[in-house]
């Protein structure tokens, strides 16, 4: 069970020592301040789990509102620096202001692409991402002003619905690397190539090695070496492409408002402020998840202070280039796999990708990690999330009927997007941006349900089981 937080703790427990080890009986794992022989490989670890998915809405948005390739590095440099700055901010926290101090990344969220694309199919060619960049700044004053309420909603949040909304982050976001192992492109003629899944089945079977076999902090990087040991192997084959490096400038910082000053257009707004719900439950579900891997409460305050944050990073991101923030369910798993709860691992990832940011050409080295090498590494990862969630169900009373129907209608709703994708393509376009995440659809169903069953009409009657409380 999570134990008990009355508030963050201030600063790193103790003074790193040779062997590693920081802890004390007083000192709580998310606390611990690690030695930087265990500090640095695992703060690389969650740098190569994110940075796929850090530079993938940039990279696609880009595109798609044909930007060149010096102007598409700036938009992707501009992400991973805006990415690294909410990350410290979010780990290290100011006082009781902003951040949830967990071990917790936030960059610019994948669920917001599809809307944005709409938004610059509907501008001329030069005022797509002043149209974009307006609808984003507003979903950031949306956030700030909504999110104080996500949090004093906790109590609808027992083990039962979040165990659901672990399990779906999981489930549904497995697709993505099933895409990178087949190469990434779905458009390239060699998509799903047997190289490309060659390449991803040796990466799960090299992390497979060392977590069987490895001891102690070996274990604990399996991630890290299996996506080192893969991106070697690739590049004799020619899987691993340096071409990212002759692109990418030494040295370049964002310009504010290079794309033009943000214009302001209520289809656009109304869209992103939707998709900012999304996010935002998307974001709760991810700070509850990580508060059950690291043994900490995830009360309303730390939910109110995470969303806050994200509020200012999606407000002030589209003055450098940035889009929605919102949590990165996949660092989620790099925590659960290694076991590694220091917060300050992530923050040091955060100042890394700070660095690559102001600096891409360091950040195109990073890159060269092939697709099919991080969707071995992926599987793992997301794996892991979904066993999370099954973890917290299985302390959620399962034995009384009513909560099984809950489960299973909750997971049912999460997976048809999955199983499904066309299957809201008739529904207004509202509820295709809530519907069509499994991850939101699922938390919808499930906190429906749970008041249904547990919270409507229930006065009078036998206390709520010790299992449907919030954890």
């Amino acid at each position: 069970m999570a134990q008990p937080a009355e508030g963050p703790v201030e600063g790193p427990c103790s003074t790193p020592s040779e062997t590693g080890s920081t802890a004390t009986p007083d000192c709580h794992p998310v606390d611990e301040k690690l030695h930087p022989s265990r500090l640095i490989p695992a703060a690389l670890q969650h740098i190569a789990a994110m940075y796929a998915g850090v530079v993938t809405p940039p990279l696609i948005i880009g595109q798609a509102v044909g930007l060149d390739t010096v102007a598409q590095t700036r938009l992707i440099a501009a992400g991973l620096l805006i990415a690294g700055l909410t990350t410290v901010l979010q780990t290290l926290g100011v006082k009781n202001f902003a951040g949830n101090r967990l071990p917790f990344v936030n960059a610019a969220s994948s669920a917001g692409i599809a809307p944005i694309l709409a938004i610059a199919e509907t501008n001329a060619h030069g005022e797509q991402l002043p149209a974009i960049y307006g609808a984003v700044m507003v979903a950031g004053v949306f956030c700030l002003a909504v999110g104080p309420f996500f949090g004093r909603l906790l109590r609808f949040f027992p083990p039962l619905v979040t165990g659901v909304v672990i399990t779906l982050i999981g489930v549904t976001l497995m697709p993505v690397p099933v895409g990178w192992a087949q190469g990434g492109d779905k458009e390239a003629a060699d998509y799903g190539d047997m190289r490309y899944l060659a390449l991803a089945a040796f990466t799960l079977v090299v992390i497979l090695l060392f977590q069987r076999f490895g001891r102690g902090f070996v274990k604990q990087v399996a991630l890290l070496m299996g996506l080192f040991i893969g991106t070697v192997v690739a590049i004799p084959f020619g899987m691993a492409d340096f071409s990212s490096l002759k692109a990418a400038p030494v040295a370049a910082l964002p310009t504010p408002f290079d794309a033009g000053l943000p214009t302001f257009q209520p289809a656009a707004i109304l869209s992103l402020c939707i998709v900012m719900l999304v996010l935002m439950t998307e974001s709760s579900a991810g700070m509850i998840a990580v508060g059950e891997i690291c043994e900490r409460k995830t009360d309303g305050r730390t939910i109110t202070r995470g969303l806050r944050t994200d509020g200012i990073a999606t407000l002030l991101g589209p003055v450098f280039g940035g889009f929605p923030t919102s949590a990165f369910a996949q660092n989620v798993g790099v925590v659960s796999l290694t076991r590694v709860r220091s917060r300050y691992v992530v923050a040091v990832a955060g100042g890394a990708l700070i660095v690559l940011g102001a600096f891409p050409v360091l950040g195109a080295v990073v890159s060269l990690v092939p697709m099919p090498v991080l969707g071995g590494a992926g599987i793992v990862l997301f794996g892991s999330i979904a066993v999370s969630g099954i973890r917290t169900l299985s302390e959620a009373g399962l034995d009384d009927s009513s909560n099984i129907i809950l489960v299973a209608v909750s997971l049912g709703a999460g997976i048809i997007p999955l199983a499904a994708p066309t299957f809201y393509a008739d529904f207004p376009a509202w509820a295709q941006t809530v519907l069509g995440s499994g991850i939101s659809a699922g938390a919808l169903v499930a906190v429906s349900l749970n008041l249904f069953f547990h919270h409507l009409g229930t006065r009078g009657r036998a206390p709520v089981p010790a299992a449907l409380k919030s954890s």
